[in-house]
């Protein structure tokens, strides 16, 4: 049967609408969940974008983009990519190859000048690559970078690759056989370039300006390190896991290739895009695609050359995460289905908050998914009594040195975890003992031990295995500081504490740490305890025979202290042994 040739246009006009709708409607339903997750987690600014049939489908930014003066984040708010920036780098590294002016599998030291990778018994074997230094198993030291105070003095790249003051990073050597393990190195990736400023004897930001983020279209994007006045305006300020701000809003990286892009998530879904592009044979040239192939290839997993891989054939996915003091950032995308998404945000935040929002937009735009687990352990729960969600709630050991931690669902249905002092992960009540998690088929049960106090719980997680994680100690905010019944103790403890603080010989020589400790700590523990106020004592408990175990020795007790601070009261706990000895410390915030 023909439509009328009227019905047939009007049908054309209907399916647009009917598109734009849904849009708009996924839009809506994914800014309601981005702000009620932002203030959840207190963050203070988030800019996002999604890539769809192979363009960007949606670009959003929420929140503010400093605290003092209530910029809001727009599109356009620059915001550090941390780690990110190391496949983007990347790409400048094998445009070079392919001119023919750098060589993916000689020797670098063959082609740097203005400095060597130092050889030693573990180069006497095999070689640090450019290859292996893309894909992290050159062998190279330093994971990550701190950065510069932007009134402080800044390294020269020469000073970081040798830890040469005032670099605040060890000196990046070869310490295991180049190509044999995979670890994380951005001081490979410093090495790559400087290898990429001595073959082209071009300043870095310059050079990939050139030869990558132009040719792609990242007009927002820059390694300049510092940024230029112009750029600095458009800058987000960070924020710490603590949500204190950080001193002059960022940290400057002389480590550009591995930690110093400024950017926008719609630049980085055009970088995403150019990488889908290129494989199928329509980029910009940046690279060909033979060679974007084997940038998605594995060369030690989970590493391809700068980029993370994982899956194959039609889901085959590339992702990459970023951490810079303040800001935290997420990429991922697939390279068949012309999918992805970019998350950055103004803060460092170690829950599961870019997780949940990745999962949220794979489910709402219809990315390829992996068999799912199973659905939720619980979506509501029963009223449990107040008091006894209170007598739950505490620290817990996850595993060795890790702690999760739960507090009372502000529904009072439950329990929810506890992430830099913040809620994270709901878990209402299946009944009295039993809790399950709203988002995955993940669930827990208190274990009553002793005098019928709550002792550990038992964590089961979605492939059905279990695990008993022992309770450290309950919320120390919850108790009030009283008298110390132990003030030789606490001298002792205190003495510890001053050596953790000043490493080196001062805990060679210290009698009230274990020897694990003594070793672990042996370069200081940094400015953890540093601006503190005088401690005050909460309390402490008995966890002899628990199986806690921290730095090589069995803990006994963990004593806990309220600890103020320049953000606001903070706790310390002390762990230790039978003997008194102090064989760890964590510091936390409720």
């Amino acid at each position: 049967m023909r439509l009328p040739q009227l019905a047939l246009l009007l049908l054309a006009c209907a399916v647009p609408a009917t598109g734009a709708r849904a849009q708009a409607s996924r839009l809506d339903s994914l800014d309601a969940y981005v702000r009620t997750q932002m203030a959840r987690r207190q963050i203070r600014g988030l800019s996002l974008a999604i890539i769809q049939n192979g363009r960007i489908d949606a670009a959003r930014a929420y929140g503010v983009a400093d605290d003092s003066t209530r910029a809001p984040v727009t599109t356009a708010t620059l915001f550090q990519a941390g780690s990110i920036s190391k496949p983007v780098s990347a790409l400048g590294a094998l445009h070079l190859v392919e001119a023919g002016r750098l060589s993916l599998d000689g020797d670098v030291n063959a082609q740097l000048r203005a400095w060597k990778v130092p050889a030693n018994r573990f180069t006497a074997t095999a070689k640090v690559t450019l290859r292996r230094l893309l894909s992290h198993n050159a062998g190279t030291t330093v994971h990550g970078f701190p950065g510069y105070d932007v009134a402080g003095p800044v390294p020269s790249l020469i000073q970081v690759l040798d830890g040469a003051p005032p670099a605040n990073t060890s000196p990046i050597r070869v310490d295991t056989v180049p190509g044999a393990i995979w670890r994380y190195s951005g001081g490979g990736f410093t090495i790559m370039q400087e290898l990429v400023i001595d073959v082209t004897r071009m300043p870095f930001p310059r050079f990939v300006q050139e030869t990558v983020l132009g040719p792609i279209g990242m007009t927002s994007s820059s390694y300049e390190q510092p940024p230029t006045a112009a750029r600095a305006a458009l800058n987000a300020s960070g924020y710490y896991a603590d949500r204190t701000p950080v001193r002059g809003r960022w940290h400057v990286y002389p480590e550009m290739a591995a930690a110093g892009l400024w950017t926008t998530p719609t630049d980085l879904a055009r970088f995403a895009i150019e990488i889908q592009e290129t494989l199928a044979g329509h980029g910009h040239g940046v690279i060909s695609p033979a060679m974007a192939r084997q940038y998605l290839t594995v060369q030690k997993a989970p590493s391809g050359l700068g980029i993370i891989v994982d899956s194959s054939g039609h889901a085959l996915r590339f992702s990459h995460g970023g951490r810079d003091e303040g800001f935290d950032a997420q990429l991922m995308a697939f390279a068949h289905t012309g999918q992805g998404a970019v998350i950055m945000i103004n803060a460092n935040d170690n829950s599961r908050f870019m997780g949940r929002l990745l999962d949220y937009i794979a489910r709402a735009w219809g990315w390829p998914r992996e068999a799912p687990a199973g659905p939720p352990a619980a979506t509501r729960g029963m009223p449990v009594a107040a008091p006894l969600l209170s007598e739950y709630a505490g620290y817990y050991e996850a595993a060795e040195n890790q702690m999760i931690a739960l507090a009372p669902a502000a529904q009072s249905d439950g329990l929810e975890t506890l992430v830099d002092g913040l809620p994270d992960e709901a878990f209402p009540a299946i009944d009295s003992t039993r809790f399950g998690s709203t988002e995955r088929p993940v669930r827990f049960a208190v274990a009553r031990e002793g005098h019928g106090e709550a002792g550990a719980v038992v964590w089961t997680s979605a492939d059905g295995r279990e695990r008993r994680m022992p309770r450290i100690a309950p919320l120390p905010s919850t108790a009030q500081p009283g008298p110390d019944p132990d003030t030789a103790l606490a001298r002792r403890i205190g003495a510890a504490l001053e050596a953790l603080r000043q490493g080196g010989n001062a805990l060679a020589d210290a009698r009230d740490l274990t020897p694990g400790a003594r070793q672990d700590f042996a370069a200081g523990i940094g400015s953890t305890l540093d601006r503190s106020g005088p401690l005050s004592y909460v309390g402490e408990t008995d966890v002899a025979g628990h199986g806690l175990h921290r730095h090589g020795s069995d803990v006994a007790r963990v004593r806990f202290y309220r600890m103020p601070t320049v953000a606001g009261d903070r706790y310390l706990f002390v762990h230790l042994t039978a003997e008194g000895l102090v064989t760890d410390y964590d510091v936390v915030d409720r």
